[in-house]
């Protein structure tokens, strides 16, 4: 009881501070391969541009359209971002570990909220439900460019589910159970000694197509570019969250990061062996973040001799970021330590690099017209999707 509590609590607060600190970093690489700024003046670097704007949406003042269907459009909000936020429920960050408890005696504890036989099926309907927040805001809103882009949403999710749900069985065949944490037991292990045992290269189906479908999905199912047609401001305004503002309007965009994080994790699980390093330890897989987070540090401190020719902020924040991650380094070789720290770091690792891919996608494609996203989707996708998954079929069943 204590530690889903607790689980639950830590869990919250990392998947706020994780969409918060989303939307600067996709704000400072953006004005990076534009040739801006970014966002530079509210704290240093930056830093505090999430408080600024969550200072700035909760005084703001929260204005209902008089002719709304007022309830529904108080409740579509809600509907979209409580999926959000519960579905990582499921999603196993470690192995089990043993851990001594007060009484004396040692537990098991398995590094995630929950852990379900069923964990595949609670991520597919619970993400189903997002679909209904977006669609009740543009109905209830009573403005035409708000009912465009629930219609476009509705389409649009209901086209691309498909394809995702044909992308997550085809690991699912290879493995045999749908308990998510079995899926990356499964992974475990190296092929030839070097190879990992991903099912991105597993054997004897790998699955790199399914991967590519899944996060070509997964752009649509989240609504964002090339996909973001549910929100294309420059042809609906702003889409289906036209009339909403303050909170919950924030809330929307709130659910959006929210579920890149959880698509990017439940990608992780699937296809990149989840909390598995890329190399085997005896190679020195468990020295990459000491040596991550002290050669960070060292930067840090040689950029702080320099300091005096650079920004004011420099010459403080340097110097303590640079000592905080020397100090933090040794922390991954404490043995008591090591088995929780070392896994989290991987499947941290690989799930930042899929956020990051997000933020690349955006700045790098232009969106697509709204009749080539439907082609694409049921004339390429879906029947690219239905062909892996027999290939894989037929040939586990073959190896079987």
């Amino acid at each position: 009881m204590i530690h889903s509590i607790l689980t639950s609590l830590i869990l919250f607060v990392v998947l706020l501070t994780g969409f918060a600190y989303t939307t600067v970093l996709e704000r400072r690489f953006l004005a990076f391969l534009q040739a801006r700024v970014g966002p530079n003046r509210a704290g240093p670097y930056g830093l505090l541009q999430p408080v600024a704007d969550g200072i700035k949406l909760i005084f703001k003042e929260d204005i209902t359209p008089a002719h709304a269907q007022k309830v529904v459009f108080w409740i579509a909000p809600m509907v979209k971002t409580v999926p959000a936020l519960i579905v990582l429920a499921v999603v196993p960050f470690g192995p089990k570990i043993a851990v001594p408890w007060f009484d004396g005696k040692w537990y098991r504890l398995s590094q995630g909220l929950v852990d379900v036989n069923v964990g595949v099926l609670w991520l597919m309907g619970i993400t189903s439900i997002g679909i209904y927040g977006i669609v009740l805001a543009g109905w209830s809103s009573n403005n035409k460019y708000a009912m465009l882009g629930g219609l476009r949403s509705s389409a649009q999710m209901v086209s691309y589910e498909l394809p995702l749900a044909m992308a997550i069985v085809s690991p699912l065949l290879m493995a045999n159970t749908l308990n998510l944490r079995e899926i990356v037991e499964l992974q475990g292990g190296f092929y030839f000694g070097f190879l990992p045992k991903w099912n991105l290269f597993a054997a004897p189906v790998p699955q790199v197509l399914a991967f590519i479908i899944f996060l070509i999905a997964a752009f649509a199912e989240t609504n964002r570019v090339p996909f973001d047609l549910p929100e294309a401001e420059s042809e609906l305004v702003a889409g289906f969250h036209t009339e909403y503002s303050s909170m919950m309007f924030a809330s929307f965009f709130m659910a959006e990061y929210a579920n890149i994080i959880t698509i990017c994790c439940v990608a992780t699980v699937l296809f990149l062996g989840g909390w598995h390093p890329l190399w085997p330890a005896e190679y020195g897989s468990d020295l990459v973040p000491v040596v991550l987070l002290a050669g960070a540090g060292l930067i840090l401190l040689f950029h702080a001799a320099q300091a005096a020719r650079r920004r004011k902020w420099d010459r403080f924040t340097f110097p303590v970021f640079g000592v905080l991650l020397l100090g933090a380094s040794p922390v991954f070789l404490i043995p008591m330590l090591k088995p929780v720290l070392i896994p989290f770091f991987w499947f941290v690792a690989k799930a930042g690099f899929l956020v990051f891919v997000f933020i690349w996608i955006r700045g790098t494609l232009p969106r697509y017209r709204y009749d080539q996203l439907m082609r694409f989707a049921w004339t390429f996708l879906f029947p690219l999707a239905v062909a892996n998954l027999l290939i894989t079929g037929l040939v586990v069943a073959l190896a079987g």
